[in-house]
This record gives structure tokens, C-alpha cells and sequence, in this order.
């Protein structure tokens, strides 16, 4: 027999909860679409070493799904879109602004609302000043905003960073800078005696210090001008001295919006791509979903004929012409209940010899049970 079990890490999404998922992608969308993002689709495969790209040991990059095709060519699926930029993004004009949502992959660990693959929601801005930095936060804020998300945005600065591990002498600051992005996961203790290997453990007393400290390094005054482009927006950002992000390929702003859950609600910074300066975001629709108060309610009809079927499509129609959701029973009573009641539907309709003859036709309320008169014109 078959086994039909779902693969660890993925999963299937069916009724409210589909329908849930669709309603936030489309928020989304439309955020992006009113801030004139373009919209991009690109391959969910690509060639193995496009996808590593200079950031192989990057742990997002070091978990991405390898394949091989028939022709043994080295394959992997894409674990985010911002890579696939460096194809898309070439001779456009500038600033180039796109969006794109769907699925990635990753063979990572299952924890919390991350499975291995989950549906992204990603927009980039190439060619991008601290000003444009400011407008993504106010897309993001836009989007949690009509998703009825409370969240703050943290942020901090690679180049900052980059400047303290520099004074204390450190060579390796891209290890440094992973092991401190690792202090959501593990203990401080813990992220101390990795630190040790590299003679920078003294660099967690640094980032305890309050924001006015930071002052005196050249890095801090790119976080005091975004601060001041977000007040444009009337955006306020939080200065997080020990926020990192993970991927190396961070060269200024990162960023991350904390939320309701333990995870991070989304994310993104600063990158190089083509001597251009690049800044953006992605967002799953599954943190967007653990933390969305929304309820999506939408009126559903389900008529049902009684012998009389050439009228119950006719009113079917007129429903959705209304902007109504309607779908045909053909069956007994009995069952189109326990149908309507399964698949949540309120309304229904029955549609009978005696509906037809009196030209009466009552829409029953599933939730209360009462009943109401439905206004149809002349049915065929």
C-alpha cells in the first residue's frame, strides 16, 4: 500500500485554514502593489552552486535540498528569492522594486510555526538609500497593521558591528557575528564558550551597554539617519545592539519584528548586489498566520434542489452575480444540512416545487435558524 504520510516539515492546509492563508497572501500582495513593487515569479529550481552562491556556510544556505536532474546536473531547491536578484535585477532601471510570494525550502530542523517548506512574502529595493530603508519598515507596518498584528521593529547595523569586533582586534568577524545571531537559540552561557574560540567573549559585555554608548562609533550614524527617515513615516525602530541576522551577506541595516509568538515575525537588512546597495524583507505566511488576528468569515450559500434543478442553478447564479458564494445541492434535505454544517456553510436554500409555484424562496439561517425571504428575479 501507498503510504500517504506527510513528509516531516511539510504540510497540507485545507479549508479555514487555506482559506485564511489566502486572505493574508493577498493583504500582503496588495501592500506591496500600493508602494509600486513589481511583481516577479522565478524557479523554485535552480543550479546548486547559484543557490550557494559566496554564502555556503551560511546555515540557510547549508541546508538547502540538493538534486540531481537525469542529466547529473547539480541541482537545489531555493531556500529564499533574494539570490535569484542577481538574474532578474540585471539592466533594470534603478531603484528596482520588486515583490514575490510563494513556496522555499529548507531542510532544517521543525520548530515552533517553521516547517521545511513555507510560503514567503518577499520585497527588495536595489539601488536602496537609508530613505528607502525607511519605506520597506513602513510596507511592513502596513502589513501587520491590516492584519491586526501588534509588533515591534528591532533594529542594528552590520557596520557596526563590524567596527567593535574590529577595536578589539577580532579577525573573524563574520563567526563572531553567527554566534551572537544565536542567542535567540541558545543560552548566553552557551554563545560565551563559542565566543572563546575566537578571543571574543568580551564583546557580549559591549552590547549590554544602553543605545548612547554606541554613539562614538562611526556604524551608529547610519541608525541615528534611518531613525530620522522613519519619523517621516511616523515608523519608530528599536535599537537592538545584539541583533545579527544570520546570512553574511549583510553589509549595513538589519533587521528583525518581534511579535505575540517567540519566533521572529520577519526580517531582512542591508546587501551588495552588483556594486548596487540593496535593502528588503521577507515575511512567511505561516508566522503571519500564527499571529494574524483575523477571522475570515465569508457569507456561503448552498442551494439545494428538490427536483428542480434548472431553477437552483438559475438562483445560484444570480447569487454570485450579487458577489455572493454559491454552490448546488443535488440531494435530500437531510444531507444538504450535514453538508452545509461540514463545510461551514450559513445559508441555505431550498428550492422545490412548491418555492417555484409560489415564487417564494426562504434562505435558512444555519447558525440562529431563521429563515428569511430571498429576492430573485425572473428565473429561466
Amino acid at each position: 500500500m501507498v503510504k500517504t504520510d506527510l513528509v516531516k516539515g511539510f504540510a497540507d492546509y485545507t479549508g479555514d485554514d487555506a482559506r485564511k492563508r489566502a486572505v493574508i497572501q493577498e493583504v500582503v500582495r496588495q501592500v506591496f502593489e500600493k508602494y509600486n513593487f513589481e511583481p516577479a515569479e522565478t524557479p523554485v529550481i535552480e543550479y546548486e552552486d547559484f543557490v550557494k552562491g559566496n554564502n555556503s556556510d551560511d546555515e540557510a544556505v547549508s541546508d538547502i535540498y540538493k538534486l540531481q536532474d537525469k542529466g547529473k546536473r547539480k541541482l537545489a531547491l531555493r531556500y529564499e528569492f533574494t539570490f535569484q536578484l542577481k538574474r532578474i535585477a540585471k539592466n533594470k532601471k534603478l531603484p528596482y522594486k520588486r515583490f514575490q510570494i510563494g513556496p522555499v525550502f529548507r531542510d532544517e530542523p521543525v520548530a515552533g510555526v517553521r516547517n521545511r517548506q513555507f510560503t514567503t512574502c518577499e520585497a527588495d529595493i536595489v539601488g536602496a538609500t537609508i530613505k528607502d530603508q525607511a519605506e520597506i519598515f513602513a510596507i511592513v507596518k502596513d502589513i501587520l497593521n491590516a492584519l491586526k498584528i501588534k509588533s515591534v521593529i528591532y533594529i542594528n547595523n552590520r557596520k557596526l558591528l563590524n567596527e567593535i569586533i574590529g577595536n578589539l582586534g577580532i579577525k573573524k568577524n563574520v563567526e563572531v557575528i553567527r554566534e551572537i545571531d544565536k542567542l535567540d537559540k541558545l543560552s548566553e552561557k552557551e554563545v560565551r564558550e563559542n565566543l572563546k574560540k575566537y578571543g571574543a567573549e568580551e564583546i557580549l559585555l559591549i552590547l549590554k551597554k544602553d543605545e548612547k554608548f554606541f554613539e562614538k562609533y562611526n556604524g551608529y550614524a547610519e541608525v541615528k539617519a534611518l531613525r530620522e527617515a522613519c519619523k517621516m513615516y511616523g515608523i519608530e525602530i528599536k535599537f537592538s545592539p545584539f541583533l545579527a541576522r544570520g546570512l553574511s551577506y549583510y553589509n549595513g541595516t538589519v533587521f528583525e519584528v518581534k511579535s505575540d509568538i517567540k519566533e521572529t515575525v520577519c526580517g531582512g537588512g542591508a546587501y551588495m548586489f552588483e556594486e548596487n546597495q540593496c535593502f528588503g524583507f521577507g515575511v512567511s505566511i505561516e508566522r503571519l498566520q500564527a499571529v494574524a488576528k483575523l477571522i475570515v468569515d465569508i457569507e456561503k450559500y448552498l442551494v439545494v434542489s428538490l427536483n428542480q434543478d434548472r431553477k437552483a442553478i438559475a438562483i445560484s447564479k444570480q447569487l454570485r452575480a450579487k458577489g455572493k458564494n454559491a454552490s448546488v445541492y443535488f440531494g435530500k434535505p437531510s444531507k444538504a444540512l450535514e453538508y452545509a454544517n461540514a463545510y461551514g456553510i450559513k445559508k441555505v436554500v431550498f428550492v422545490g416545487e412548491q418555492e417555484v409555484k409560489k415564487k417564494i424562496i426562504m434562505v435558512k439561517d444555519m447558525k440562529s435558524g431563521r429563515e428569511q425571504r430571498l429576492i430573485v428575479t425572473k428565473l429561466n
